[in-house]
């Protein structure tokens, strides 16, 4: 699992934060309404961060199995007529 506080889930927020600190910048947005935005920018940015890596993640290898032969199989047997 993803932490929160990892360097790529900050700097995820952070740029998608940079539009709400411009809004607040411009006067759009309270120090308050800033502050709240910010903290779903960080839930945001981990939410990309751990799709991102799942999407990435190859799949595991499937497990290997022995080849069988022809001394390892049981021999057939006849029904006795």
């Amino acid at each position: 699992m993803t932490g929160p506080l990892r360097g790529d889930v900050l700097l995820t927020g952070f740029v998608l934060a940079v539009p709400v600190f411009l809004l607040g910048l411009r006067g759009e947005f309270t120090a308050q309404e800033v502050v709240h935005r910010l903290l779903w920018c960080l839930a945001a940015g981990w939410v990309v961060v751990a799709v991102v890596r799942f999407a990435s993640t190859p799949p595991p290898p499937p497990p290997k199995v022995p080849p069988t032969t022809v001394a390892d199989a049981e021999p057939e047997t006849t029904p006795a007529a």
